[in-house]
């Protein structure tokens, strides 16, 4: 038994609005399981299931071999470290991360070790006696994970704890959960609509949309073999290039002109009931050559350590990365070549994986 299942999820608000349908998910001791997709997906009305904010139409929940599926939240043994940081706000650093063992009836002694503990642990042990006030939002944040630590739950739930922060301290605070996770080895889910944030934090990653898990796999996994069109859209940036194909001659072919298979592609094409494809590229697998796909430079965006290159082409704009300062100008004509291994196949209606 993991240290989560999630079984036949469903959600139904007022009989017709179907939020999520039917999800299933294994989670291990001590794994860190992301879920991330858009807007409207249904990511946070699970995580507030698994919370005990809100209970599932069908399906059940455990926490280890309990089913949680209608306890309260008090009963599951949970930890939730909410976007809005939620402390409060006449109570000192020190009493919010002290406030939950103080309800549940811990001993003065020990809510003090705790508190210590936890502070050392996110170094915020300078700011024990100032109010919620008298910090930054990075501060903020620390407290209020202080305050899920100082539990020592079966599981840290996380609900887009980084999204009110500016870009340089989301990337400080990502670090600081990745090494707090490594160091505790808690059981942690945690929300977000960050496809970066979901790449470097989780050990595992389901991607949802409308209610659904399209893909549950590793960080790897998800990235190099995306089950269909929206996964790999939606992880990788810039997006993964997408050209409209037809089968033909034994491969595919792009307004006339034949891009490459290698011999599992063209297997896995022939095989495949549809004339109607979609040819994916990662934006990395592209590069500049002398020869290859003609084209013309439309856009440069460099970003320092790399350049981001948009290419108009006979078989539409593919969008490259490249490394360094890329020697050209806009409006230029170029050259762009890749590596059959490392080109993905969908059905253009289904969207699902071909190869």
């Amino acid at each position: 038994m993991g240290a989560l299942s999630i079984q036949g999820i469903h959600k139904t608000y007022n009989e017709t609005t179907h939020i999520l349908k039917g999800i299933d998910l294994e989670i291990e001791a001590g794994e860190f399981l992301i879920l991330v997709g858009p807007s409207g997906c249904g990511k946070s009305t699970l995580l507030s299931m698994i919370a005990g904010l809100d209970h599932p139409t069908e399906g059940r929940i455990l926490i280890g071999d309990r089913d949680v599926t209608h306890l309260p939240s008090k009963d599951r043994d949970i930890a939730m470290v909410f976007q809005s940081y939620a402390l409060y706000p006449n109570m000192t650093v020190a009493q919010n991360i002290a406030f939950g063992l103080e309800i549940r009836k811990v001993p003065k002694a020990e809510r003090e070790a705790a508190v210590q503990r936890v502070a050392a642990m996110l170094q915020i042990g300078h700011l024990l006696d100032r109010k919620p006030g008298q910090l930054s939002g990075g501060q903020r944040q620390r407290v209020a994970m202080g305050r899920a630590l100082a539990r020592d739950p079966k599981l840290f739930l996380f609900d887009e704890p980084l999204s009110n922060l500016d870009a340089k301290l989301r990337v400080e605070m990502r670090a600081e959960i990745k090494q707090l996770h490594q160091r505790t080895k808690t059981t942690t889910v945690y929300v977000t609509h960050d496809q970066v944030e979901a790449m470097t934090l989780g050990d595992r990653i389901a991607v949802m949309k409308d209610g659904w898990v399209q893909q549950f796999g590793t960080p790897a996994e998800i990235y190099n073999r995306p089950a269909n069109r929206f996964v790999a859209e939606f992880i990788g940036s810039p997006a993964m290039n997408m050209v409209s194909v037809r089968r033909q001659d034994g491969g595919v072919s792009a307004h006339g002109l034949a891009l490459a298979l290698n011999d599992v592609q063209r297997q896995a094409v022939q095989a495949h009931g549809s004339d109607e494809l979609v040819y994916g590229l990662r934006p990395e697998s592209l590069a500049f050559a002398t020869q290859g796909l003609p084209g013309t430079l439309s856009m440069i965006e460099p970003t320092g350590p790399e350049t981001y290159a948009t290419v108009d082409t006979p078989a539409g704009k593919l969008t490259a990365r490249v490394p360094g300062v890329l020697d050209a100008q806009v409006g230029e004509a170029v050259h762009l070549q890749w590596d059959a291994d490392q080109a993905h196949l969908f059905d253009q209606h289904s969207g699902k994986r071909v190869n």
